[in-house]
């Protein structure tokens, strides 16, 4: 009975892992094509962050992508035969 509620927690965090890890990949990806729209219509890209709290929020959203990224990417490579 304790492993499979065990089971049930883990399964729920490997889908909020994957959920939020997949949000910031689909985020960036957003991101990059609202700075080359800009690049080609305006020539360049200027991007400021005054407040420093959402400033760390998305640099640490950018490291848990990134780390995302690698697990997908080493999950990957292991799965091929």
């Amino acid at each position: 009975m304790a492993k499979l509620r065990f089971d049930k927690r883990l399964t729920r965090l490997r889908l909020l892992f994957h959920s939020l890890g997949l949000s910031c990949l689909g985020g960036a990806v957003f991101l990059q094509v609202l700075v080359f729209k800009d690049i080609a219509t305006q020539g360049y890209f200027l991007g400021i962050e005054n407040n420093p709290v959402i400033l760390q929020l998305e640099v640490g959203l950018t490291v848990f992508a990134l780390i995302y990224l690698v697990h997908l990417y080493i999950s990957t490579i292991r799965s091929i035969p």
